[in-house]
């Protein structure tokens, strides 16, 4: 074992270094001593996350040549590849983030001789069902028929204190109140601890692990997907489900092409037609090579989830899970249907203006104006790069809304509806989305 002062020499960069993945690694490898710096695309994100290392500020699509690695490789010793798409959308491409921006970085490590770590996933093969997978695979291959000093790590799915991907899919199906519904029930799973896979990597920084060579990280044993969820939701300390609702493929399929739909606005569901694929087809990998090197097998489920204790943060967020998409739905209907409504009724409304003093076409003109705001913030929620933005915005007309109506047309406060005390319920509901759309 290297000691702390030889690791400080060491430096190394991780690329998706505020990830689900790549946070908990460089966590862990400061903690063993090693300086280290993180590669991310989104600078807000990178700082909030992780706001006391060096942070490089670039989005792996557009960094497809050696140019735009030589000046890292140069750097940094070694360099740990965390970074991943789940399927084509607005903001990734597949084969850029897993082939090509690789390729370019393979050959710039092998040029000036930089240790390259790559993350992969166990069921990366060229031949898998789905374009993640292969392009995955890809990026493996070249690394493996063109470097001379790497280390491929294919964990199963990951289990940590935080949760993305499939991850976060087993805490909000495990959220359901009364009912457990599931699909694909006895599709067999093997989990990797984060603490297992971050283990594995200090080893490998440290030259502890025979280079050019890939690694399957995964449990022993497999469990089929019903049981990891009934486990996650022991280990959130909910209830158990009263009933087991098995939903039937066709569902399963409909609810991937709803989330594909939605991830062109943007949104990362753990929903979408790759994950589904995945899980298909098992999360499966093969433990004996790793266990020939360190004689240990890794934490099985149940131990993996008693390194991370659930705290009441663990059980609110598998709740917000289920809650995102109808706190999301129901402000779009409510923004859209009252805009809508605004232009269909504009006499009507407008009348509300004229009856206290106000010229026909400008009480009109307001009107109509405040509808298209109205309809323009239901249609913003729907986006996930402007959701968070237009919830603001959401509170902002509302608060416009109450006190012009206390100034203007104060009897609306005492109508029977009560058109204006409904307002405050949709600014909570909005003040909830602005947190709720925090992703990191």
């Amino acid at each position: 074992m290297q000691n702390s002062s030889q690791k400080t020499k060491r430096q190394i960069l991780v690329i998706g270094a505020y990830g689900f993945i790549g946070a908990s690694i460089v966590v862990r490898l400061q903690y063993e001593g090693f300086a280290v710096s993180g590669l991310g695309r989104n600078k807000m994100t990178a700082y909030t996350v992780l706001p006391d290392i060096n942070w490089h500020i670039a989005d792996l699509k557009d960094m497809i040549s050696i140019d735009a690695w030589r000046d890292h490789t140069k750097t940094y010793d070694i360099i740990i590849n965390c970074a991943g798409a789940l399927q084509d959308g607005a903001n990734d491409s597949l084969e850029a983030v897993h082939f090509d921006a690789i390729k370019a970085l393979c050959d710039a490590c092998k040029a000036n001789q930089t240790k390259l770590i790559q993350i992969s996933a166990v069921g990366a093969e060229l031949d898998a069902e789905t374009p993640f997978m292969r392009t995955k695979a890809m990026g493996d291959d070249y690394i493996r028929q063109n470097h001379t000093d790497y280390t491929i790590f294919r964990p199963g799915l990951v289990l940590a204190k935080n949760a993305y991907g499939g991850s976060a899919l087993l805490r909000m199906l495990a959220a359901f109140p009364l009912v457990q519904p599931i699909a694909l029930a006895n599709t067999q799973v093997q989990v990797t601890s984060i603490f297992d896979l971050t283990h594995a990597v200090v080893l490998a920084a440290s030259d502890q692990v025979p280079k050019n060579k890939s690694f399957d990280l995964v449990e022993t044993q497999t469990h089929p997907l019903g049981d990891v969820v009934k486990e996650t939701r022991h280990w959130l300390g909910f209830s158990p489900a009263t009933w087991q609702i098995t939903l039937p493929n066709w569902s399963t399929q409909i609810t991937a092409k709803i989330a594909d739909l939605l991830g062109v606005l943007g949104w990362r569901s753990p929903l979408r037609s790759t994950a589904i694929s995945v899980l298909k087809g098992g999360i499966k990998g093969n433990p004996e090579p790793w266990k020939e090197i360190t004689k240990q097998d890794l934490l099985p489920l149940n131990r993996a989830l008693s390194q991370i204790p659930a705290a009441a943060e663990d059980r609110l967020f598998a709740r917000m899970s289920l809650l995102m998409p109808i706190i999301i739905f129901a402000l779009a209907v409510f923004w859209l249907t009252s805009g809508i409504i605004g232009l269909w009724q504009i006499d009507r409304a407008a009348s509300l203006l004229i009856d206290i003093g106000w010229a026909e076409q400008l009480a009109k003109m307001s009107v109509g104006f405040w509808s298209i705001v109205d309809i323009t913030l239901g249609l913003g929620v729907l986006v996930r790069k402007s959701a968070k933005h237009a919830c603001w915005a959401m509170i902002a007309v509302s608060l416009i809304y109450l006190i012009s109506a206390a100034a203007v047309t104060p009897q609306l406060w005492s109508d029977p509806l009560g058109p204006m005390v409904k307002v405050l319920p949709a600014i909570i509901l909005a003040l909830v989305g602005c947190v709720a759309l925090n992703n990191r």
